[in-house]
């Protein structure tokens, strides 16, 4: 346990440089797009949020009010999306992505994403061994992707990457999460309805097992994705 203990240690001294990694780029129709072509731009640098109540959880800090110099992209339902990161992710955690419909005769460039809103599409989790061994398959991901529904509503939507850093998240707090907005315009979906639905913030409390853990020590027995189910049509 010296062994995880030193670990954790070397994890939070890591520079900020390394450590600090932003999704930017969106994965749509093929291809990956430029850096904050179609994503919301932050304003903090991408110091992580660790405030569950903050709006900042949305789409990171200055991101409610990058929208209008934010382009929107048209993407098909069915058909692969996600987001890209500048550099792979560090430090051992698990990523949820969520998509969020702005309201009828609203652009989406225009929109907070404010209320009962939010359903997740995608998640990926810790795997875990009763215990005597944990493993992050997120560590090392530049970029995450998955199937758009195929009968999701049209409309203008968000999807919202978020990694949860857990390396120093033994303490209320102490979590991190690494978050951005996607602006993206569905077509050809259909009639299914997305959910459940959870306002952000809102949807953690920050005492979730799977928020306020030791990963080190003891080594988790099991871990628990924190958040709704996700909703694959």
């Amino acid at each position: 346990m010296k062994t995880a203990s030193f670990f954790a240690l070397a994890s939070a001294l890591v520079p900020a440089v390394t450590a600090h990694y932003r999704w930017t780029s969106l994965i749509a129709n093929g291809g990956t797009t430029a850096e904050y072509e179609y994503v919301r731009v932050n304003t903090n640098d991408n110091s992580p949020v660790t405030d569950v109540t903050s709006t900042d959880l949305r789409c990171n800090v200055g991101g409610l009010d990058s929208g209008p110099e934010t382009s929107t992209d048209p993407v098909t339902a069915g058909s692969t999306v996600g987001l890209a990161l500048d550099q792979a992710i560090y430090h051992p955690g698990v990523v949820n992505v969520y998509m969020a419909k702005a309201p009828s005769g609203t652009n989406i460039s225009d929109w907070d994403g404010s209320g009962d809103v939010w359903f997740k599409v995608y998640q990926v989790t810790a795997v875990t061994d009763g215990g005597t061994s944990v493993s992050w398959p997120s560590v090392g991901m530049s970029q995450v992707t998955f199937t758009l529904p195929a009968d999701i509503p049209d409309g203008e939507y968000f999807i919202r990457a978020e990694d949860i850093a857990l390396h120093v998240a033994e303490t209320y707090g102490g979590a991190q999460f690494y978050i951005s907005c996607a602006q993206v315009s569905v077509t050809g979906g259909g009639n299914g309805t997305p959910g459940p639905l959870v306002a952000i913030p809102g949807v953690y409390t920050g005492y979730e097992p799977g928020i306020l853990i030791n990963i080190y020590d003891p080594i988790p027995a099991n871990y628990t994705q924190p958040g709704p189910a996700v909703w694959s049509g």
